[in-house]
Order: structure tokens, then sequence, then C-alpha cells
């Protein structure tokens, strides 16, 4: 097994079988027990990881498929958080706005009540796939962007460095425990830093009484100290998301306002960034992409079923190389197939298929290798 960065990516998140989704209807609804669900989930993971690996893909995920959504992974392990309404983004369409989902809130005191994703890579692990085990968690700035200086309980805590200091010991906790498990590759899944790109957010971060260029300093500081410490063998990419939800987003804009910072200041390997239509802004930003680091071009949209051209997305590479070297670059889908955990995504399980096949040719073709 070689080692990441790899050539041919992926973000995580696969989309439910259908079997999966009529257990959790039915576990919820109290006709099958957790036992039963828990099985259930086992064999789902074991296809999803043989499907990856059937299409050649250097590294494998669970799809995600033990969380109720993307960022359930983290929130749900934490005894004290909680959710409320509100936030500084609503999901938009082509017609607007639709809606606006509530926030991570801590109501008491932050910990972790049991371990995040370290059973969900032993689990992985133990099936002895080719690819490389991945594990994502939701980044700790999700956890205050939203929110700002409202995402946590007054009577807890006083500031924002009492509330980051507790919430990334919970992550620096699983880091140690995922490494003394075996795992050497982790991905933290952020939407709080490129969505700080958005002028409107960026406008009601300083209506709400904040900068937003601090707050990129502060979310950097909070990501070093979740997972700075980690040993020289685990290998860390950030996956950066406008916001993904069947087909809808919540932001737009280039990274220009957070590039320099995030590539030089973060202790992360790989930065997975949107790349798959026009609110991504342009490459410019990757000069600032420092030797020894890869930023993966997500070029293939899970927002469609339409399948991209392989000689359109070299030349985008190409258009990249232009910014950093064609070998700190790497190719993958903008994000996961499924952030929600429910139905009605608006690709298919043979979408999903066709366009990770294509980004492994593209990887072949381009790189030699994946």
């Amino acid at each position: 097994m070689t080692k990441p960065p790899y050539r041919a990516e992926h973000v995580g998140s696969f989309i439910r079988p259908d079997k999966l989704l009529n257990a959790a209807r039915a576990n919820k609804a109290g006709d099958l027990d957790d036992a039963a669900f828990e099985a259930m989930k086992d064999e789902c993971i074991a296809d999803i990881v043989a499907f990856q690996d059937s299409i050649g893909m250097p590294s494998v995920t669970d799809g995600e498929f033990r969380r109720r959504v993307w960022s359930g992974g983290v929130s749900d392990a934490l005894e004290g958080m909680g959710v409320k309404d509100g936030g500084t983004l609503t999901f938009k369409g082509e017609e607007g706005d639709v809606l606006m989902p509530p926030s991570p809130y801590a109501e008491g005191k932050l910990s972790r009540k049991h371990n995040i994703v370290t059973d969900d890579f032993k689990y992985v692990s133990s099936l002895n796939p080719s690819g490389q085990p991945k594990v994502t968690m939701a980044s700790p700035p999700v956890m205050h962007f939203f929110l700002g200086h409202e995402s946590y309980n007054p009577d807890v805590y006083s500031s924002d460095e009492e509330y980051f200091a507790d919430l990334t010991k919970a992550y620096s906790d699983e880091v140690a425990e995922l490494a003394a498990a075996g795992c050497t590759y982790i991905q933290l899944d952020d939407t709080a830093l490129p969505c700080n790109c958005d002028t409107e957010a960026r406008e009601t971060i300083r209506a709400r009484g904040e900068d937003p260029d601090e707050l990129t300093d502060t979310y950097v500081k909070a990501i070093n100290s979740a997972v700075g410490g980690r040993p020289d063998n685990m290998f860390a990419g950030m996956h950066m998301c406008r916001g993904n939800l069947k087909g809808l987003w919540m932001a737009e804009g280039g990274y220009d306002p957070i590039a320099e910072k995030i590539f030089n200041e973060l202790k992360i390997d790989a930065f997975f960034m949107e790349y798959d239509n026009e609110r991504s802004g342009g490459f410019e930003p990757l000069r600032h992409l420092p030797a020894g680091k890869t930023a993966v071009l997500g070029l293939i949209s899970t927002k469609t079923p339409e399948l991209e051209d392989k000689d359109g997305l070299k030349r985008r590479i190409d258009e990249a190389s232009k910014f950093a070297p064609l070998e700190q670059l790497a190719i993958s889908p903008q994000c996961g197939f499924s952030s929600g955990g429910g139905g009605g995504q608006v690709v298919t399980e043979d979408d999903t298929k066709r366009k990770l096949e294509l980004v492994v040719e593209v990887a072949q073709d381009v790189w030699g290798s994946i």
C-alpha cells in the first residue's frame, strides 16, 4: 500500500442504500432493535468498502453510514453539545434561499462521552481493504462559525478561548486514540473557513461584532490545537466545503481571503478544495501553496448527475498547474456524495461509480499513478 497524498481521492460520504435507510426508519419506530440496526450498518459499510476497492480508490471510508448527518460524528460524541436555531448562512438553490439548518450549540461543558471515529476506523480496518482506511470528522470551526460568540452557553463558557480549549481537547484526545489504534489518515471537513470567504457571510460576521479575518486566525489556532500534535506517520487532510445538501449550497467566493494563512499556517498536509463551478473562484490562490503540501482539486461535482468531460478536466488541471506545481496537485469530487443521511439525493449509486472511475482515469492519465 502506498501512502497519501494520493492523486485520485474522494471526500468520504456515500449515498445510503435503501436497506440502510429502511433499517434506520424501523429502528426509530421501534420495529428494529439496536443490535440488528448495528448489524445492518456493518453490512452496508462492508459493501461500500468493497465498492471503493473495486474501482481502485487508494483510500477508503465507511461512507459515513453510522451518522445522521456529516457533522453528527462529532456532535453526537460530545457531552454538552446540542443545536440551536439560527446561523450565518442559509442553504440556497437556483431560486434563492431554501432553508437555514440549526447550528451547533454548547449547552454544557464539552467532553467526549465516547470516541468520535476510532471505533469506525477499527471496523473498516478489520475488513482488510486494499485502500488505506481514512476517517472524516467535522472540524472544530464548524462548531463555532454559524453562531460565533453565541455558540455556547455564557453560563458555561465566558469566551471563545475557553470554549475552544475544551472543544479541541476532545479532538486531540481522539487523534491520540486513533493513533493508538493504527490510524494514519484523518480528514477534517470544514465549512467555516470557505464560508468565511463569502461576502454576505463576512458582512454578517461584522454585524455580530466579530472580524472575519481575526476569525480565520482563531480557526487556524483551533485546528492546529486539535490535530497538530498527531504523530509523524499520520497524514491530515482538510476538506473545505461551501455547503452541500442535495444539490444546495450555502456560500460562494474564491479562497483569496484565507488562502495565504491556511496554506502556510495550518498543520495540514492536503487541502481538498471545491472547484466544480464558478462559485469556487479561480486557481490563483494556489500560488500560496508551500512546498510539501497538496491541493486536491475538487473538479468533479456531486451536485449533478452529469458526468464531466475528461479532456475538460485535464485542461483545468493544466490551468491550476500554472499556480502550483503539478506534483503538488491531485483530483477528487468537490464534496461527498451524501452529506445528509436521508434519501432524495441528486446523484445515484451509478452516477457515483461513473464519477469515481473518472477520477481514477484522469489521475492515471495526468500523473501516471493514483
